[in-house]
């Protein structure tokens, strides 16, 4: 199958998808159909062709990399016009105990809660139901070693999926939002600096992390 060819399948296929589609995905379902092994190499060929085609002005959309997978979003320049469709329904701004509690998640995961609450100083338990209710975080399991084995908090691919990465670990730098966040030994030492740092759902549709 040559290039252009492929290229069609692997358009389709990221088109059809109501979710980010993989590359083992494309490979597995478009050897299914031409009925033949195809490398994934030419598969990777085929997913930078489509990158290509839709990067042009012709298109407000775009290929994007997300979620572990391959999806087309709307360029940024557009995000308020289809915004248009929903109102204001998207547009959410999480309270800042909520923030505080996901950017402690996000980057402490998995963690218990009664470690989000010895480093904020105060009960997590409102925060975390409207965090869960928000899907931005899921249970992950338990801590076996721990005292009546708590629940363990990490972000959800939903939360990924807003900031437009594929894994916690491409998350800013605590350095780069000037912010600190300790599990010290000893409730005296417990230092937590999110006063400077804000986390928000902004009018085009993006889950963000800013000074505040």
């Amino acid at each position: 199958m040559v290039l252009d060819q492929l290229m069609l399948h692997v358009e389709a296929l990221i088109f059809a998808s109501e979710r980010p589609i993989t590359q083992v995905e494309l490979v597995e379902h478009i050897g299914q159909t031409i009925e033949e092994i195809i490398e994934p190499e030419r598969v990777s060929a085929g997913i930078e062709a489509v990158r290509e085609k839709y990067s042009t002005d012709f298109y407000p959309f775009e290929l994007r990399e997300i979620g572990g997978g391959f999806q087309f979003l709307t360029k940024k320049e557009f995000h308020k016009t289809v915004l248009q469709l929903n109102g204001d329904k998207h547009i959410k701004k999480l309270s800042a105990s909520a923030m505080e509690t996901l950017a402690i998640i996000a980057y402490k995961q998995p963690i218990a809660k009664s470690d989000i609450e010895f480093i904020r100083g105060v009960s997590a338990d409102y925060s975390i139901q409207k965090l869960l209710e928000k899907e931005l975080i899921v249970i992950v399991g338990r801590n076996e070693d721990a005292v009546g084995k708590p629940l363990l908090y990490s972000v959800s691919r939903h939360f990924m999926d807003y900031l437009g990465i594929n894994s916690p670990t491409q998350l800013p730098q605590l350095k780069e939002l000037n912010l600190e966040l300790t599990l010290p030994s000893s409730a005296l030492d417990a230092q937590v600096a999110l006063s400077e740092t804000e986390m928000v759902v902004d009018e085009e549709g993006n889950l963000g992390i800013q000074e505040a």
